[in-house]
């Protein structure tokens, strides 16, 4: 076929302004979502968590928080190869030192919350609380990696020893409790079992079939299995993600009525609202924040999407709320607090965004 100059031109044109487009991600209709927006909120906030005292531990480490720090680790990752990084950025790979100077040091670790100033049970709840969080961060290091560290390995010895064997919480772990929703509440515990679940499902080289830990797989399937018809909707998807990684969690039936149960959850808009997965009720008397959220939407696409429900076309609305509702300037998404109602220019504010935005991370990479 020959071509005009003038054709020439056109298509190059063309050629240009394809170029310009951003790529989408997987949502029909919706612009692409700013991968690189994305990673700089979740590293400057990692940044920030970092650098406050009330965050620092002895021997020179900082808290895995369950609100900012577990996330970022969780999520950071998934960014690396949409943004051509050879490995671990620096914020990363001090949240892992941490994590394996406390990991190889245990018993000499003070814990997070110590009895002596912080009242009991606070140490065995920080012990158990920090035993799944090294345990998950490791193991999803490693399954990157393709094989169990000598330090993941010692992370799930560590965390086998604070497993309890007894009592309504057989099979899990104590769990810190600061009457926060919702990972230090009531029924925190059952979020905790749920992300020890997934660390052993994630774990590379078929730990999870290891011989010598049967006995605390069996007890924490258990646990998970008995616990879960009296979970609210935001464990429930805990579970339905710990499934995905560790057999024996959900039968057929139950997969399908944990699914429906999400569905019937979802807003009109196709995302979710954190507020109704749960029976929530703020301290101070305020009403709650209904509207679609990051966190919700972000959590229930992705253990969806593990669930092997990416095509799914309500999956795929959940997909496109979230491209569609980053926030242009910062690059996050938003959610609000279960607890009170807060000045969103406060640090503490930000902390349900900071979830929102590793959690939407986590769906957003897992799109087809």
């Amino acid at each position: 076929m020959k071509y005009t100059s003038a054709a020439l031109v056109l298509s190059a044109a063309f050629i240009a302004a394809l170029a310009s487009v951003p790529m989408r991600a997987g949502a029909e209709g919706s612009a692409a979502w700013n991968v690189k927006g994305a990673a700089s909120y979740l590293d400057a906030r990692q940044a920030w968590w970092r650098s406050w005292p009330n965050a620092a531990r002895d021997h020179e480490t900082v808290c895995v928080s369950c609100h900012s720090a577990l996330p970022y680790a969780l999520a950071r990752p998934a960014l690396h190869s949409r943004l051509d990084e050879s490995g671990p950025t620096p914020n990363e790979t001090k949240l892992l030192a941490d994590v394996v100077k406390r990991v190889r040091a245990w018993r000499e670790m003070d814990p997070w919350y110590p009895d002596q100033t912080r009242g009991l049970p606070k140490t065995a709840e920080s012990r158990g609380t920090e035993s799944v969080i090294n345990a998950i961060v490791l193991s999803r290091r490693d399954a990157a990696a393709g094989a169990l560290s000598v330090d993941g390995r010692q992370a799930f010895t560590n965390l086998w020893g604070e497993q309890m064997r007894t009592g309504d919480l057989s099979g899990a772990w104590a769990w810190l409790s600061f009457k926060l929703e919702p990972w230090e509440g009531s029924k925190s515990a059952y979020f905790g079992a749920a992300l020890a679940a997934v660390a052993v499902g994630s774990a590379p080289g078929g730990y999870a079939t290891s011989a010598d830990i049967q006995k605390n797989v069996e007890l924490l399937r258990g646990y998970l299995t008995k616990q879960a018809a009296d979970q609210h909707t935001l464990n429930k998807l805990m579970l339905l993600w710990a499934s995905a990684k560790l057999t024996g969690l959900l039968t057929p039936a139950e997969r399908d009525a944990l699914v429906a149960e999400v569905f019937s959850k979802q807003k009109a808009d196709g995302g979710w609202s954190t507020a109704t997965l749960g029976p929530w009720q703020r301290v101070d008397g305020s009403s709650l924040d209904t509207k679609t959220d990051g966190y919700a939407t972000g959590l229930a696409t992705f253990a969806l999407q593990q669930a092997g429900l990416a095509s799914d076309p309500r999956v795929q609305q959940g997909v496109r709320w979230l491209v569609d509702h980053q926030d242009k300037t910062t690059g996050r998404w938003l959610a609000t607090s279960l607890n009170k109602e807060r000045d969103p220019e406060t640090e503490p504010s930000k902390f349900m965004n900071d979830v929102a935005t590793a959690y939407a991370v986590l769906a957003l990479t897992s799109t087809p």
